[in-house]
């Protein structure tokens, strides 16, 4: 049987109460202490660790009670009372009180910056509201640890400086007893503290993709261009990093290559979390928030999803929600505004993602907060199976002659030509109210995709970007599995920036070719293998990748088989992990297996091998391929196809294989290792 004593003494001279709880076991008259605890009260601040000693010193008074045969039922149940209506100091500034079963109060009496928050991803979401004077001042939930800790997520208490702050907890999971929840993880590893090490504990994190610091991300949105710095936003969960408490984070590079973490530019407020959206610099002060203003649209998502505005004065590091919100309301499902200026019409233009009714609606504004539907764009065109999302709308050259076309971009989920989320495109042209698409030789409107690898989606475009410039940036994962990638710290990167082109392949079709910017190649560091020409034949001939920063490297190299031969590409390390990619010229294809590429068992939908067009009737084909820890990105004939996957090798590749079923050869192979700073 267990017995619970209470003691109640005193801290040395000190006047303030201490409670004291023994718990003993007692099985066939043995005596032994099972447990010993103490609980402070609140006035005990700064000797949370003063009862352990008195504690031991009771031993021989303890062993008597223990013999005792006899107890009151009445004080066993009012010292059972008592220690259930008890606080407990588990760290430093912070107390702790049980309200109930699923109810919790914590109490920050100290002067730390942040709460450091224990998670456990397999916990159910916890809501946790903030409270200031009795008002909730914030809210998010929270997946709150309950066995054991998978990491720590910080409350930022600095808004709330010279104020008294309390969390209310309110957990989901079953309990019942309030000594269930105390032995909870989380009160006992629950921490107030100055600072918050976001020191990088993940092997799969890439050295040269942009990743948030902590937590989940998925889209990138609101991006544009100014004074010389590309700002990245994206959606972002700084609780945990599984889906949830949906903000825009902000990134900011001058050079698309090297990331400041600028932290939270918007959070969810009274209309709901932060879902997608864009940003435009607004030179005319057409909105009256001033000239060059960075205004920014968003979907406002909560039971209903409407859109809304907020402005920021100070290029993108401040936001202010603008007193009108929301400007754009409708009665169905619709998200991720995106905005340009079009100038033959002297209006902004907007594209909405009309979601379940799978098309993009185009709406016309003169001052980005009024906005009139123009036409909608997309049933029964394109991939259907999935939610349209994402979109976005913009003009590219053609020729030499000065002819364009419009692009319109449609990210779907799911739908993906492997499964999945994607993201998938229609060209044409747009007169300032509606988008008209090309259409085939049979007078079909064709389905095009941006990239035909499974971790492409959301895809979108910076605005005011320099030099007339079109570069893009999407989401490295697939919704598949986004949730379940074998990282914790941090969920989910970005894939690298690629400029826009349109090229005419020989069906008389305009395709979008995405070529990796320019600013990449600083990158490159020295060539660790320097290959002019070689031929290959069915023996492999193995190269060996940099043993620097875990192999990450770029190769680029030019493929000529023989006819009727097929080349094949083996990345692989000492495990026998490993990724093939095969060139096959008579069938047009480039394919890329990752079947047995390392670490797949997380998700069925994981293994597979994806297959694109080479959009060519040549045999010759060159390669750019960026390997990073978890990524490998392929671009063929200067973009016209690309694939993005994640990999996941237990092991970091050690070497690439080149072999042909009927001979070719290989030319101006080059290896380079990644400068990693």
């Amino acid at each position: 049987m267990t017995v619970l004593i209470l003691k109640i003494g005193d801290f040395s001279n000190k006047s303030s109460p201490c409670i004291f709880f023994y718990t003993f076991c007692l099985k066939n008259n043995m005596q032994r202490v099972a447990k010993m605890s103490s609980f402070a009260t609140s006035e005990t601040k700064g000797h949370e660790n003063a009862p352990l000693e008195p504690a031991l010193n009771h031993q021989k008074t303890i062993a008597r009670l223990i013999n005792m045969k006899h107890f009151s039922r009445s004080l066993l149940m009012g010292m059972t009372l008592l220690a259930g209506a008890a606080s407990l100091s588990a760290a430093e500034g912070l107390t702790i009180e049980h309200l109930g079963i699923n109810t919790t109060l914590v109490r920050v009496n100290g002067d730390g910056r942040y709460i450091l928050l224990p998670v456990q991803e397999s916990s159910v979401d916890t809501p946790v509201k903030i409270i200031i004077n009795g008002k909730v001042a914030d809210q998010f939930n929270a997946r709150i640890a309950k066995s054991k800790v998978d990491y720590f997520v910080p409350v930022d208490l600095a808004p709330y400086k010279g104020e008294k702050v309390n969390l209310l907890v309110q957990t989901q999971q079953d309990r019942s007893s309030l000594r269930e929840v105390r032995d909870d993880a989380i009160w006992q590893e629950i921490t107030l503290s100055d600072t918050y090490d976001t020191t990088n504990r993940e092997i799969y994190r890439p050295v040269y993709h942009h990743t948030p610091r902590w937590g989940w991300m998925n889209d990138p949105n609101g991006m544009f261009y100014k004074d010389g710095l590309w700002h990245l936003y994206y959606q972002w969960n700084p609780y945990g990093s599984k889906w949830q408490n949906l903000s825009w984070g902000h990134s900011s590079s001058p050079d698309l290559v090297h990331w400041t973490d600028e932290g939270l530019a918007l959070a969810p407020d009274g209309l709901g979390m932060i879902f997608s959206g864009s940003s435009t610099v607004d030179t005319a002060n057409t909105a009256g928030f001033g000239e060059g203003a960075v205004v920014a649209l968003y979907t406002s998502a909560d039971a209903t999803q409407q859109q809304s505005l907020a402005f920021s004065t100070d290029n993108g590091k401040h936001f202010t929600i603008y007193e009108g919100n929301p400007i754009l309301t409708q009665d169905t499902e619709a998200r991720d505004p995106n905005m340009f200026w079009h100038a033959p019409s002297g209006k902004w233009i907007l594209l909405l993602a009309h979601a379940l009714e799978r098309e993009m609606q185009i709406f016309s504004s003169p001052d980005l907060k009024t906005w009139t539907l123009e036409s909608a764009f997309g049933k029964g065109l394109g991939e259907q199976e999935g939610v349209w999302e994402c979109p976005d709308l913009f003009e590219l050259p053609v020729g030499e002659n000065g002819e364009t076309k419009w692009v319109l971009v449609c990210n779907i989920n799911p739908g993906g030509p492997f499964g999945g989320s994607a993201a998938q495109y229609f060209v044409g042209d747009f007169d300032g109210k509606t988008f008209t698409p090309d259409t085939d030789a049979a007078g079909n409107v064709p389905t095009k995709w941006m990239d035909f690898g499974k971790d492409h989606y959301a895809t979108v475009s910076w605005s005011n970007a320099p030099e007339g410039r079109r570069t893009l940036i999407g989401w490295m994962s697939n919704w598949q599995y986004a949730a379940d990638v074998p990282t914790m710290q941090f969920r989910s990167a970005n894939t690298l920036p690629r400029e826009a082109e349109l090229f005419k392949a020989s069906d008389g079709q305009y395709y979008l070719a995405s070529v990796p910017s320019p600013e990449l190649l600083s990158l490159r560091d020295r060539a660790v293998t320097n290959v002019k020409s070689a031929s290959v034949g069915r023996k492999p001939s193995v190269y060996n990748l940099p043993k620097t920063n875990d192999g990450v490297c770029e190769i680029a190299m030019t493929l000529a088989p023989k006819a009727g031969s097929k080349i094949t590409l083996t990345l692989a390390n000492q495990k026998g992990e490993k990724v093939v990619m095969v060139y096959d010229p008579e069938a047009h294809t480039f394919s890329f297996d990752r079947n047995e590429s390392g670490l797949t068992d997380f998700s069925r939908e994981f293994p597979a091998v994806t297959v694109s067009p080479t959009f060519s009737d040549a045999s010759v084909l060159s390669l750019r391929i960026f390997i990073d820890r978890s990524s490998i990105e392929v671009f063929g004939d200067g973009g016209r196809f690309c694939q993005t996957n994640l990999v996941f090798p237990t092991e970091p590749y050690t070497t690439l294989g080149i072999s042909a079923t009927a001979g070719g050869k290989v030319s101006n192979l080059a290896i380079y290792s990644i400068k990693a700073d």
